[in-house]
């Protein structure tokens, strides 16, 4: 008997159902503490069924009037998944009374007075999704059938499972990748690595649900709904579908990217302190995109979305990432053969300072053997992906071995990491010559946080064999690009840049030392420059800039000093709190030139947060927030953002002196009651007028009274 006719046939004889003596089939105990516990969703709820797939789960029918008999009464069990069910794409399932089978759902019977308890095995690679739950029953003699709802689940991605497209086998990665709600994103720049705590919050409550609301407004969910529910088994289409739609650019996306420092009409992406307040204003407000994000957000909220799932996922920061736009696997950079200042690139070629993107664990049978494992995903809108700004995933393996046809977007991901980067004077005429071309410019770190403290791990060598090695060079002309270069001589001379390292609102020194490393004197001019950038390689302001000549004898050293003044720098600076230094030299009478490039992120001081009191669970906690203005001038519009998985949502507190002086001190005590016990992180931001981003965090542990 068909699944329709079953319905047709319970409400044909509902009125004789509704008579509590022919009634079998009562309450359903969902078990959901237990099965929850069992299934690693107990942190998101006690009350829902989230169970992952691959794992059995347990049901307790209550059975009224008289025993249930095995043999003779027959228990039916269907699920429903997806807008419109149907056996033929497995999105309705009659789920088999036998012994458990890996690649089937099955069911388990046991009965005991009053009770029938059903064992449900789900296969690995069943669609993710929410499902309902009927049981029909055919008492003995099959002379009536009662059909009843019993109940709705949630079915994640397993990776505890060995079948599981996603399994990880390793309690320690699984711990990280998938259970942890707080972790560290890195900003900065190689010469100069900070952290920056970020709230996940998988766990939370609400998220799953906003998980399947992104899904659902995808754009392939929106087109072909029918199409999309059957393909939410498979960790490659899901996590395509979550990097397309954690931004906003081509669908009902959660995030709108910006990075022209103008932010008044949203929220500046340093102000986001975790992923839950993103989240759910993109909800509440209907699917409407959330102003703003950069790449670290989009990153940190894709990563929230895709541990929430159940894909193990970690979150990646390049230093000296390239923007490739043309797929040639080199970057151009324009200089002025007059005043050797940089000159905009018509294609856009870039080198941001750093770069954030994702790596989630999966096995890919949709490609040859051998790239299984890490995935890079990218969310940060940067170039069209199959017609939409998506990007991965894509195997690590293939990008350290220069398979740049294996999909999806290699090509991009492979120049990110190790594209060359080509410098061209441009003479009045518009002619060009080449400078040189920098093998090693791309890709100077990879990291992400450890999966056992809170440092970084090193990733380098994951994506690419060590620089200057002869196999880096041979997988890059396996990729496909051949630089000849035009200025193959050993150049005599070198410049080497150095300076302590500065903090923001201070004047300091950078020292220059030009080398000549030939057997003649050489007349040289040279051009040093300063200019505030963002972090995507955008030049704000050149603010510092001088030339002089000199005679440098062979093995003789010229050093220079240029000093760079907060009053000069302060108020061009981005909300990164970059600046790019740059020195150019050319030997009068010769063809040789010679240029160095350094950006510095400046350091910006940590607030002070200190705990008053005992974390006991569900009891209110002060916490005291020292900052101290570190600028030379007068701060205003200062706010605090206070945030913490299973501390407190978002608050957001007014600086309580409207204009704090420079070297002010100020305090503010910020109350909450913990919701969850064991180790939590608090994360703070203050942000004013002319100050941004100053982070503060501690960890806290609750204990239950």
């Amino acid at each position: 008997m068909s699944f329709q006719t079953e319905v047709s046939v319970a409400i044909s004889v509902q009125e004789l159902l509704s008579k509590p003596h022919d009634l079998y089939l009562g309450a359903v105990d969902l078990q959901c503490k237990a099965n929850n516990t069992e299934h690693h969703t107990i942190e998101i709820d006690q009350n829902r069924l989230l169970v992952r797939r691959g794992q059995e789960f347990y049901l307790h029918v209550e059975f009224k009037h008289r025993a249930f008999v095995e043999g003779e009464d027959q228990l039916a069990v269907l699920l429903d998944t997806g807008p419109a069910p149907s056996e033929a794409d497995g999105t309705r399932i009659k789920v088999l009374n036998s012994r458990r089978k890996w690649d089937q759902w099955t069911f388990r019977l046991q009965s005991t007075p009053g009770y029938i308890h059903l064992t449900v095995h789900s296969p690995p690679n069943a669609c993710t999704g929410h499902y309902q739950i009927y049981l029909t029953l055919y008492p003995s003699g099959g002379e009536s059938i009662q059909q009843i709802t019993a109940g709705d689940f949630r079915l994640l991605f397993n990776p505890w499972c060995p079948e599981d497209a996603v399994y990880l086998p390793d309690e320690d990665l699984l711990q990280e990748y998938i259970l942890n709600e707080n972790g560290l994103l890195y900003h900065g720049s190689y010469t100069n690595i900070y952290t920056l705590p970020w709230n996940f919050g998988q766990l939370e409550k609400d998220v799953i649900d906003i998980c399947f609301q992104i899904l659902d407004n995808s754009l392939s969910a929106l087109k072909n709904p029918l199409a999309d529910a059957p393909k939410r088994s498979d960790p490659v289409y899901i996590s395509r579908t979550v990097t397309a739609m954690v931004n906003s650019n081509d669908d009902k996306g959660v995030l709108l990217g910006r990075w022209d420092g103008n932010y008044t009409d949203g929220i500046a992406p340093t102000r986001w302190t975790g992923s839950l307040p993103i989240l759910r204003l993109w909800s509440s407000s209907g699917a409407k995109k959330v102003r703003y994000g950069q790449c670290w957000v989009f990153a940190a909220v894709a990563c929230t979305v895709l541990r929430c799932l159940g894909i193990p996922t970690r979150c990646v920061t390049n230093y000296a990432s390239a923007h490739d736009t043309d797929g040639n696997l080199k970057v151009d950079q324009y200089y002025s053969s007059e005043d050797y200042s940089r000159l905009p690139s018509k294609k856009k070629d870039m080198v941001w300072n750093y770069h954030s993107w994702l790596e989630a664990w999966m096995t890919r049978p949709d490609l040859p053997p051998g790239y299984d494992g890490w995935q890079v995903l990218d969310p940060t809108p940067q170039e069209r992906s199959d017609g939409i700004y998506c990007c991965g995933p894509c195997p690590v393996k293939a990008i350290k071995e220069g398979h740049v046809d294996v999909k999806y977007d290699a090509v991009f991901i492979f120049a990110e990491v190790n594209a060359d980067v080509v410098y061209w004077l441009v003479n009045k005429d518009g002619s060009k010559e080449e400078l040189g071309v920098k093998q090693h410019k791309v890709g100077k770190q990879i990291i992400t946080k450890s999966a056992y403290t809170d440092e970084w791990e090193d990733l380098t060598h994951d994506y690419k064999y060590p620089e200057g090695s002869t196999k880096e060079r041979e997988v890059y002309n396996k990729a496909g690009m051949k630089i000849k270069s035009a200025n193959k001589q050993q150049k005599d001379l070198k410049i080497s840049i150095k300076y302590a390292q500065p903090i923001l609102g201070s004047d300091f020194d950078v020292n220059f030392s030009i080398v000549n490393h030939g057997y003649m004197d050489k007349d040289i001019h040279l051009t040093l420059s300063a200019m505030t950038v963002t972090y995507n390689g955008f030049i704000l302001m050149e603010f510092s800039k001088r030339s002089t000549t000199f005679v440098l004898k062979p093995a003789a050293v010229q050093k220079e000093v240029m000093r760079l003044k907060y009053k000069d720098y302060g108020e061009h600076l981005s909300e990164h709190n970059l600046i790019r230094l740059t020195a150019t030299l050319r030997s009068k009478g010769t063809s040789e030139m010679s240029l160095k490039e350094r950006d510095i992120a400046l350091s910006v001081p940590q607030l002070t947060v200190k705990v008053i009191g005992e974390p006991i669970l569900y009891r209110e906690l002060t916490v005291r927030i020292k900052f101290s203005n570190p600028l030379p001038i007068t701060l205003t519009g200062g706010i605090f953002s206070v945030e913490g998985t299973g501390l407190t949502d978002l608050q957001q507190i007014k600086s309580p002196i409207a204009a704090i002086h420079p070297g002010q001190e100020i305090v503010v005590n910020v109350s909450f009651k913990p919701s969850k016990s064991g180790l939590r992180k608090l994360m703070v931001d203050f942000d004013s007028n002319r100050l941004r981003d100053v982070k503060g965090s501690t960890n806290i542990i609750v204990r239950r009274a």
